[in-house]
């Protein structure tokens, strides 16, 4: 599908309320990890995001029916698996698909999925996952990029993945948690969408315990059944927007956030020069009438500053007098947004993982985004400048930010993009 570019005029002070959006990262695991229950099973705060039809794609292919039944409430029931392969057509489009191996070898006992795509920026490895089931007594094998699994009887067993993964952990999770045996997950991820995960799969009847720690013991159960679960508030659009209020100079109060989550982020924008108050569910950012300076960042895995508000961060430190240094060992070659933002007068330097950036004033020009957090950097640095911005590359943003122009225009920004006829894919 076409998509007309984002024009964006920047100069303004922006003001107001905005509610932020339910996690995307948070809801696709959930929604794959409904076909472990033939029930039907109901989840609110569910984006209408085109990474959400997607993975519908993949859960219709293998058996999965679904119903909108409210603007952001959908209801899933897979009575049974209809196909435990998941194709290369499906699965390339998004690389959170690859974790349907983990639920299919749970409740069909064997998965072939393609290997996953989904970015344009370097390759992200599966091998954690592979070896995790491997550990755990499923038998994988590889050929010509599609990946087969197959488990005889429960699995049960330990595996310390070698390093921290979402995906690794969320496709562990999945892949043990039917059966009558028991798992040990160690060095597990403690991120915020695997906690849901867990917390979700408890309230239908599964038995996991560590949620928050890196220890997870999975004990298996015969069966899942149905239930309602809301899913948890975006900390990464929450970040974006607290970003976007800081570099446009602006006092913003973002609603329905998770402060615990956003920890890392508040701290470096006070440390900025930006004022964060925290209210129960709400954040306000203001940086009206601030000086701000700059900073260091490197990334790392939760609870550390995310690599999903990097490029939204090097964006903002562009347009911030001084020398900052941004490092982004999680994914070294997440840089998409670098050339693009010296289109628009940005001083960025890249040596391997790291930018050094001399802040300057940023100035308008057409400019195309490469993939997600790539969009959401260059519509905070052209909401800066003094002149219009097109932005190509929508369907990027599209994947994760709701009615991104209608929202932003209802803060004072002067943004002007049809929105995504997605609701014929429903």
């Amino acid at each position: 599908m076409q998509l007309t570019p984002l024009h964006v005029q920047g100069g303004r002070e922006l003001s107001g309320e905005i509610a932020i959006q339910h996690s995307k990262n948070a809801a696709l695991p959930i929604i794959v990890a409904s076909m472990l229950s033939p029930e039907p099973i109901t989840l609110h705060g569910i984006p209408r995001l085109s990474d959400v039809y997607t993975i519908l794609e993949v859960m219709h292919h293998v058996g999965t029916q679904h119903t909108w039944t409210g603007p952001n409430s959908l209801t899933l029931v897979t009575p049974r698996i209809v196909n435990t392969e998941a194709p290369y057509a499906l699965v390339n489009k998004m690389r959170a698909s690859f974790i349907v191996l983990g639920a299919l070898l749970a409740r069909a006992g064997e998965a072939t999925v393609s290997m996953p795509g989904g970015c344009a920026w370097g390759p992200r490895p599966v091998d954690q996952h592979v070896k995790a089931f491997r550990a755990l007594g499923a038998e994988v094998s590889e050929e010509n990029g599609n990946f087969h699994a197959r488990r005889q009887g429960s699995l049960h067993g330990k595996f310390i993945f070698e390093l921290l993964t979402v995906g690794g952990t969320h496709n562990a999770i999945l892949a043990s948690v039917l059966g009558e045996g028991t798992v040990t997950l160690e060095n597990a991820s403690i991120d915020t969408d695997v906690v849901d995960l867990i917390e979700f799969l408890n309230t239908l009847g599964a038995r996991i315990e560590g949620a928050g720690t890196n220890t997870l013991v999975i004990h298996g159960v015969p069966a899942l059944h149905g239930g309602e679960y809301t899913v948890i508030p975006d900390r990464i659009e929450a970040g974006t927007f607290m970003m976007l209020a800081a570099a446009t100079g602006s006092r913003l109060t973002l609603r329905n956030v998770r402060p615990d989550h956003l920890t890392a982020v508040s701290a470096k924008l006070r440390e900025m020069g930006v004022t964060i108050e925290e209210n129960g569910s709400s954040i306000t950012a203001d940086a009206r009438d601030r000086d701000l300076k700059a900073v260091n960042v490197t990334t790392q895995s939760y609870p550390g500053f995310p690599t999903d508000l990097q490029p939204q961060m090097s964006a903002l430190l562009a347009t911030v007098p001084g020398t900052s240094v941004v490092q982004d060992p999680v994914y070294p070659d997440r840089l998409t947004h670098v050339a693009e933002l010296h289109r628009m007068g940005a001083n960025i330097t890249v040596s391997g993982y790291t930018q050094v950036i001399q802040g300057t004033r940023l100035h308008s020009a057409p400019v195309k985004a490469a993939d997600l957090r790539a969009g959401a950097a260059l519509f905070i640095a052209g909401l800066t400048t003094g002149g219009e911005t097109v932005i190509d590359g929508v369907q990027y943003l599209n994947r994760g930010y709701e009615r991104l122009a209608e929202r932003l225009r209802g803060l004072g920004a002067n943004v002007m993009q049809p929105e995504p006829a997605l609701a014929a894919m429903d």
